[in-house]
């Protein structure tokens, strides 16, 4: 590189502009981000390596870019007069009512409202219609979560004094055991709001735009107050501090912290869940944050069982009691996720079927429309079958066509050709990490 001075002056003063920005330190700011500019324009006519040019080029757009943003702010209210508040003096980003205060577009600094706005498609505004009945086993994790979640918003009252809800809970454990599907089952359960946040939704390209959003996400959630705040896969946003790291992903983690357990930050009414993989990847300081830390495990027999009737639902079928018993003995080992890709694959069975069969045979079952009424259709059969018609499914007229019911065969075939997820060295790491630092959810 050319004199890299140049270039650590405009690191150097960009740093400030942004300290001053977040601060809301507008006309400093700005003034700090044109000074900088000019640095990394004299960096830019110094440097002779065409890769480290593009970066100082690109940095340099978003630096203009935010300034210009700041100038045009700055200057909309340059012009306007201060407006007195009940208690004191409003200042940029405060809003007050007609009859003695500014206009609320006008006085909201446009990054704040742009980064409301996004943060707002975070908040669930469907309900995901999960019942805690459609998750199958996970009974004690369904009550701290109802212990966490249900009981302060129907029961006020009981939860005065010392006695206080969990405000921050953890659901970790192998993939596809059902820690989102719990996060969907309380978004479905609760009244409150619910913002469901992924890594995307914070991490931007904008130097110290994602901490602001981290810190913006608590303070709407203060406002609306008995929030829940999911944040799925938390150890890519917050995994363990070390020196290799970058200087915005440190800055995430800092601002998660002081806004989990902060100085001066009122988390009443507010609970953070958050799910993660690999627990043990989280930084030590994240993870105290987190009074609960509940191990979501592999399904047991019992749960296995719930699964496969859930999964298998009401397509046709001749499963009974005891087959669902065999296909859970069956499948130990398998996560909730797996055991779904084995009834996806079992329904395709009859399908199959149709496609190879190159005999069919008429038959009389149930309409479609109406259970009652019996009507004829054609379905494949064996070739040695008295009532056996040689054909292909393409000789068939679509609404004639029956298709077998789904067998306990069918299932056992799918799951030979379906394999768990997780091995046995997996769930080693997962049972000492709960027995260091969690606790069961079964």
């Amino acid at each position: 590189m050319g004199d890299v001075n140049f270039l650590q002056k405009a690191i150097q003063i960009v740093q400030q502009a942004t300290e001053q920005d977040n601060a809301k330190n507008y006309a400093e700011a700005h003034k700090l981000y044109i000074q900088s500019l000019e640095w990394f324009t004299t960096a830019l006519k110094y440097e002779k390596s065409e890769r480290s040019k593009a970066t100082i080029k690109a940095k340099t757009m978003e630096y203009l870019q935010r300034a210009e943003q700041l100038k045009e702010y700055l200057e909309k209210t340059k012009n306007k007069k201060p407006v007195a508040a009940m208690n004191g003096t409003s200042k940029p980003g405060s809003t007050t009512k007609k009859g003695g205060a500014a206009d609320d577009d006008e006085d909201i600094d446009p990054e704040d409202k742009k980064r409301s706005d996004a943060l707002g498609g975070a908040i669930l505004t469907e309900k995901p219609n999960v019942r805690w009945d459609d998750v199958a086993g996970l009974h004690q994790a369904k009550e701290y979560l109802k212990e966490a979640v249900i009981f302060p918003i129907k029961f006020p009252q009981m939860f005065t004094g010392k006695r206080k809800p969990w405000r921050g809970i953890l659901l970790y454990g192998p993939p596809g055991t059902g820690k989102s599907y719990l996060a969907k089952a309380v978004a479905t359960e609760i009244s409150s709001t619910f913002y469901s946040i992924s890594p995307s939704d914070i991490v931007t390209k904008w130097l110290g735009d994602s901490e602001k959003l981290v810190k913006q996400l608590f303070e709407m959630a203060r406002q609306q107050k008995n929030s829940v705040i999911f944040v799925d896969e938390i150890d890519s946003l917050c995994s363990s501090r070390n020196d290799t790291e970058s200087e915005s992903s440190r800055r995430i983690k800092t601002e998660f912290l002081i806004q989990l357990d902060g100085v001066g930050n009122d988390s009443d009414g507010i609970l953070i869940l958050a799910a993660t993989n690999i627990p043990w990847g989280l930084d030590l300081a994240i993870r105290r944050r987190f009074e609960k830390r509940i191990y979501i495990p592999l399904p047991d027999p019992h749960a296995r069982i719930k699964m496969f009737q859930l999964h298998i639902g009401s397509t046709p079928n001749s499963l009974n009691q005891g087959d669902f018993k065999r296909l859970a003995d069956m499948t130990e080992g398998y996560s909730g996720a797996d055991i779904q890709i084995v009834c996806k694959d079992a329904i395709m069975q009859p399908i199959r079927m149709v496609q190879m069969a190159t005999h069919f045979k008429n038959i009389r079952a149930p309409s479609r429309e109406d259970p009652n009424v019996i009507a004829d259709f054609i379905t494949p059969c064996s070739p040695g079958d008295p009532q056996a018609m040689e054909m292909t499914w393409m000789d068939i007229d679509g609404a004639k066509l029956k298709e077998p019911d789904i067998t306990a065969n069918d299932c056992i075939k799918s799951i030979r050709n379906v394999k768990p997820s997780v091995s046995s060295k997996d769930l080693d790491k997962y049972i000492e990490f709960t027995r260091d630092y969690g606790q069961e959810g079964i």
